[in-house]
């Protein structure tokens, strides 16, 4: 393997059964991708003088999972967990992927949502070796000389983020890099990706957030965020780095405040490959369950009236991929849209109402729509209003408002329809509408749930019921790998709705209309294969991918795959190449 191919970090070929370094020592044990800690054979310590600095006993992986296994256990908190997790990421990255590979269930929850929340508020507390790129205002005349570490020659992805709207916690600053750290780990954990190949960044344009500009801690640039053409032109400067250094990138965007992810995205989708996961990914995963869902009621997606209750990015993103979904079932532009009702805080948006933004507009409902209605009163049109009045199947909330979805709201809704489906999406769990718990005591187990946060099972006349979990983390790592197999050179609209379809096809209500409406977490890996296929499938059909091979697929699909599992290393010999992970 020569020093130009796509390296999978510690993983040799057919032609190289083992893996060759340079590094010694202490080198070699401080870095992340190579080092094996105790795994390390007698060869292997004698060759890159690893006596002394390892204790004696030589290990396996198996043994290291054990052991760490039992110090995570001892960490009474999820914090806790978090920052264990962490450390081990920094220390022996082939290790930590394995862990999540065999304790996916348990351990999804603490390296991204919800632990990830607490991770990125106290992340300035944490924080001990470099990962990833902090991109600062003040460095916006350096970043070409920042990305042309001969380190990243091999970054073929890049999770970015501005640290603004970091779940539903708000301005996180710099402590937002959490987000893109823990995407890039589910890229590598859940869809394969070569670690080697992953880059989280963070644009630090400061923070809002009083807090973090009080706090003698905090790793960010401790001033007020940078805004308008001064924040546009920083971006930009970011991108035309980004695409001089790597022009067939994928770049993900993540977390950025809705008054800028829509516009960002719009601006540069057609300009690279490109796609904002809490627009795109989350349409993807909820409009998956929905058909899922829709399938168990037996009434097809375009009978079901839908209450959005939450108008941002994401809720914008959602509403437009269920229109198109109507619409391949055979509703017009105006059916679709007349069976969906979009909020915003203030209440419905109807003509005249309060808060309607220039992106909600598609969304707004004629006056005529709602003639006749027996409203409560006030300025603003509640949800319980248009549960009342417009018979609501379908009530998904992606508005950080915990308990939004409240027990009158509820039980109107379930005398309407025989199978209400309710998604409260809003993460981490503290900001969720509803819990799973009240939602099925109050439709008397009749509902089909999907939260957007992990949920404990709930017990409904003597059995425990698995509450599906609507989790991006179904759709983006096969997302991304079907981009890289395929490599494509756009993100469309239709390779999202290939993977929410393909998702959507796993379903276990497919066969068992009363199983869960989503497989367990601990399938996600094999889901984003199947995700990823069809996401390159549709990538070759319209044109946008290098390759033209569909049949091909599965084929190039596992043969790119990384798993985490230690090989041989051999010491480079002088006038060798290494085949060293930058």
């Amino acid at each position: 393997m020569n020093e130009t191919s796509p390296v999978h970090s510690n993983q040799p070929d057919a032609e190289s059964p083992v893996f060759h370094t340079r590094l010694h020592g202490i080198d070699l044990l401080s870095n992340s991708r190579l080092n094996k800690g105790t795994a390390f054979t007698e060869h292997e310590r004698n060759i890159f003088g690893l006596h002394g600095l390892l204790p004696p006993h030589i290990g396996t992986l198996e043994d290291q999972r054990a052991r760490r296994k039992r110090v995570l256990d001892s960490r009474e908190t999820a914090f806790g967990k978090y920052s264990n997790m962490r450390d081990l990421q920094d220390n022996d990255e082939t290790l930590f992927y394995s862990m999540i590979e065999h304790y996916t269930d348990e351990l999804l929850p603490i390296v991204y949502t919800p632990a990830v929340g607490e991770g990125c508020q106290r992340f300035s507390e944490i924080w001990r070796r470099p990962r990833g790129l902090f991109i600062s205002y003040t460095n916006r005349h350096r970043i070409d000389h920042i990305l042309a570490d001969k380190r990243y020659d091999h970054v073929r992805c890049i999770v970015v983020s501005d640290g603004e709207r970091i779940l539903g916690l708000g301005d996180q600053g710099a402590g937002g890099m959490g987000i893109p750290i823990g995407k890039m780990a589910l890229y590598t954990a859940l869809g394969g990706i070569p670690p080697e190949h992953c880059l989280p960044i963070l644009l630090d344009a400061g923070t809002d957030n009083e807090k973090l500009l009080r706090d003698p801690i905090y790793i960010g640039w401790q001033h007020n965020r940078v805004r308008g053409q001064e924040y546009d032109d920083f971006v930009e400067a970011f991108v035309t780095a980004v695409q001089k250094r790597w022009p067939h990138i994928l770049l993900q965007w993540e977390d950025f405040a809705g008054t800028n992810a829509a516009r960002l995205l719009e601006r540069y989708r057609d300009r690279l490959c490109t796609f904002n996961d809490d627009i795109q990914g989350t349409a993807a995963v909820t409009t998956a369950t929905l058909l899922a869902a829709v399938n168990a009621t037996g009434i097809p997606l375009s009978q079901q009236t839908i209450a959005m209750f939450g108008a941002g990015s994401a809720g914008i993103g959602i509403v437009e991929l269920l229109i198109a979904a109507m619409k391949e079932q055979g509703l017009t532009d105006e059916q679709a849209r007349s069976r969906i009702y979009a909020f915003n805080r203030y209440g419905l948006l109807v003509e005249g109402a309060r808060g309607i933004k220039d992106s909600q507009t598609p969304l707004v409902r004629k006056r005529a729509d709602i003639a006749g209605w027996k409203l409560s009163g006030g300025e603003d049109i509640s949800l319980l209003d248009v549960v009342r009045n417009a018979k609501l199947t379908a009530l998904a909330g992606v508005s950080a408002q915990a308990g939004a979805f409240t027990e009158e709201i509820v039980r109107e809704m379930a005398c309407h329809t025989e199978r209400p489906i309710i998604f409260p999406l809003s993460n981490p769990t503290s900001q969720a509408e509803a819990t799973p718990a009240d939602l099925m005591n109050w439709t008397g187990g009749r509902a089909l749930v999907g939260t957007g946060s992990p949920f404990a099972p709930v017990e409904i006349d003597g059995k425990l019921v698995r509450i599906s979990q609507v989790n991006n983390s179904f759709i983006f790592p096969g997302l991304a790998l079907g981009i890289l197999v395929s490599q494509a050179t756009r993100v469309t609209d239709g390779m999202i709705m290939a993977a929410a379809k393909a998702f959507a096809g796993l379903s276990p209500s497919r066969t068992d209309k009363n199983a869960p409406l989503l497989p367990p977490i601990r399938e996600s890996r094999n889901v984003a294969l199947v995700v990823s296929e069809a996401v390159a499938q549709q990538a070759i059909a319209e044109g946008v991918a290098a390759i033209e091979d569909a049949a091909s697929l599965t084929e190039r699909i596992r043969a790119y795959v990384w798993n985490p599992v230690y090989v041989p290393y051999e010491h480079t010999h002088h006038g060798q190449r290494s085949t060293d992970a930058p």
